[in-house]
This record gives C-alpha cells, sequence and structure tokens, in this order.
C-alpha cells in the first residue's frame, strides 16, 4: 500500500461537481481530526425537510420499484457506492463528501405516515436503503429507520432492506413481528470475508463477521435474511462468492444476489484514485477486468449489462454465484409477500 493512503475513509480526493462552476480541491490532508487513532475528515450533519420522500424507479432491467431513504450520503464510505453521484445534486462532492457531509431527512417518518393515510395508496414493497444505509452510525442518534419500521408494522405494508450494519439488530422487536405476516424481507450485504480487503472497501462497516452474526441473529427471530454478494469486483473478490455464500448459508441466510461494479459519473474517478493508492500492485488488473465487464468502459449505463456485465469475465462471475447458490441454497427461498393485510386506518392498531 502507498504512503499516501489514508485510512479511515473510503475516497481519498473530492472529484469535481459537474454541476458547480468553482470547485474545492480537498484531499484527506484538509480538515483532519482524530477519530478512533485514525486521522479522518470530520462528518458534518445537514438537515433537509422535503415534501417527498418516496422514489419510484422502473428501467427495462429492474421492475418497477419504490425506495426511500432516509439519509444522503453515507458514512461507511464504501468506495465502490453508486450512490455517490447523487451527492452532487446537493452541491457537494461524491467523493469525501459524500462520506463525511451528510444530509438527515428529519420528517421521514412524518411523510410516510401521510402517504400510507393517502387514500389513493396501494399496498406495494418499499425499498429502505435502496440508495444509502438506511443503518449508518448517525441512525443511532436520529432513529429514523426505527420511527419508519414502526409505521410499516402499524399500517402492515410490505417493506425490503438491505444493510451493512449490525445496528439492525436493535430493531428485531418490529421486524420479528413484520415477519410473522411475511411483510418484510432483509438482505446483508457481503462483499469479502477478508478482512484487510473490507476496510479498504468499506472502511466504516462492521466486520464480515459481525454481518454473519446478524444473519444469525435475524434467522433466529424469524426474519427472513438473505446475503447479497455485491457489488463484485473482478480481480478483487470474485473469487470470494461461493465462501461468502457458503458462510451465509451456514448463518441462516435464504438466498444470495449479486451485481457486477460499474463506475458511473463521477466514481470511476474516485474508485481509480483509491486503486492505484490502495492496491498499487492490483490496479491495473482491477481496472482491466472491470472494462472487460462493461464494454471496454469502466462507464456502463446499458440496460441489462450495466448490472451483471458481459463477456467471459461476467460470464464466469454469472456460473460461480449460481453454482453457489444450488449447491448451498437450493433447498431454500423467501417468503412470500403479504398484500392483503394492509390496514389504511394504521393509527388505530396496536403496534404489536
Amino acid at each position: 500500500m502507498l504512503e499516501n493512503f489514508q485510512k479511515g475513509r473510503g475516497a481519498q480526493v473530492n472529484s469535481k461537481n459537474k454541476f458547480l462552476v468553482n470547485h474545492f480541491e480537498a484531499e484527506l490532508n484538509d480538515n483532519l481530526v482524530l477519530e478512533d487513532g485514525l486521522k479522518v475528515p470530520k462528518t458534518q450533519v445537514f438537515y433537509d425537510t422535503p415534501k417527498n420522500i418516496l422514489s419510484t424507479f422502473s428501467s427495462p432491467d429492474l421492475p418497477m420499484g419504490k425506495s426511500i431513504n432516509p439519509y444522503q450520503g453515507c458514512e461507511h464510505g464504501c468506495i465502490y457506492c453508486y450512490a455517490r453521484n447523487a451527492h452532487e445534486y446537493w452541491g457537494f462532492s461524491a467523493g469525501l463528501d459524500f462520506e463525511s457531509k451528510i444530509i438527515v431527512k428529519k420528517n421521514t417518518p412524518e411523510l410516510l405516515e401521510k402517504l400510507f393515510s393517502n387514500p389513493k395508496w396501494e399496498p406495494s414493497v418499499i425499498e429502505v436503503s435502496g440508495n444509502t444505509d438506511c443503518y449508518q452510525p448517525l441512525e443511532k442518534e436520529f432513529k429514523l429507520t426505527r420511527q419508519m419500521l414502526e409505521i410499516f408494522l402499524k399500517y402492515r405494508n410490505p417493506i425490503g432492506m438491505i444493510t451493512k450494519n449490525s445496528l439492525i439488530t436493535r430493531d428485531i422487536d418490529i421486524l420479528s413481528e413484520l415477519a410473522k405476516r411475511q411483510l418484510v424481507h432483509v438482505y446483508i450485504s457481503i462483499t469479502s470475508l477478508d478482512e484487510k480487503t473490507r476496510q479498504l472497501l468499506e472502511p466504516r462497516t462492521v466486520t464480515y463477521k459481525q454481518r454473519l452474526k446478524t444473519i444469525e441473529a435475524l434467522t433466529q427471530a424469524g426474519i427472513p435474511v438473505g446475503v447479497m454478494t455485491a457489488p463484485i469486483i473482478p480481480g478483487l473478490n470474485d473469487h470470494e462468492i461461493p465462501a461468502i455464500i457458503k458462510a451465509a448459508s451456514e448463518y441462516g441466510a435464504l438466498s444470495a444476489g449479486y451485481t457486477v461494479v460499474r463506475l458511473n459519473g463521477a466514481i470511476g474517478e474516485i474508485f481509480t484514485d483509491w486503486v492505484y493508492k490502495a492496491l498499487p500492485d492490483k490496479a491495473d488488473k482491477i481496472l482491466n477486468q472491470i472494462k472487460e465487464c462493461h464494454n471496454g468502459k469502466l462507464n456502463d449505463s446499458r440496460w441489462g449489462a450495466r448490472i451483471v456485465g458481459e463477456g467471459k469475465i461476467a460470464e464466469t462471475i454469472k456460473n460461480l454465484h449460481q453454482m453457489a447458490v444450488k449447491k448451498y441454497l437450493s433447498d431454500r427461498k423467501m417468503p412470500r409477500y403479504r398484500y392483503d393485510l394492509f390496514f389504511r386506518e394504521g393509527k388505530q392498531m396496536s403496534m404489536f
């Protein structure tokens, strides 16, 4: 690892915001404070009170979906995160700003209840953490995700969740009640079983061992949980697919999914800078194999190919994943969601 690589954050620089005329070039030597023995930029919190909290999306390679994100930006600092680009719409950089300047949408629970109370709302699955992790560190303080779960249960609306933080176990009491009614699916993201790799890719997340224990705790509470081996970064963690799925199955996972990394927008610049600093001996191999999966480019917005890639490397990843699922998870599946339990006058019901 090069000497100028700074631990404690994922991005090493602030990439240019395409929406701004002026650009402030901040690196990890700017605004440093000591946290847990590491020199890292101090986290700043900003507040927003949006008028609408629900995002809808539809594309040829993704079914019509709905998501809610109570936080914009994510302190986990995962270097590959596709949500980094969205931070530019707020006037920030997709680099260091994304993981150190977090926007908290404090009225999220209020807007969710308003949504479910609307006579036009038809019960459907809402993904929480479709963009940034709803269980990132600030959730300990603001508890927006927990408040949302209470409302999902109150109205009996189905919910999907994905996280890489063990903080989700705090809410097992509510999640288990949702699970009894077939209203929740949870996915735990695990990209590597090697702690050195995990620390480089996802510097402020819990260890992979803690994530496996989280799968176990959720399973023991009757909450259906799967594992997301995503993103797969060829040349770095693709060889770990069978081991990750095997380990997750041993702790109770019911299913597994994956995506192949794509480096759209500013993420290409941020990731390239990071990989040459963090893994200089492997950098060229990793970047070239990512390009092989995306028609010779790091940036890939083509329907279908953008999610799983194409070509020999992508096909090998697909086959390896399918074989591992068949071997370790063939007799398991997530329960079907129920939509018939929705109760619009949820406020009149006991939560449990």
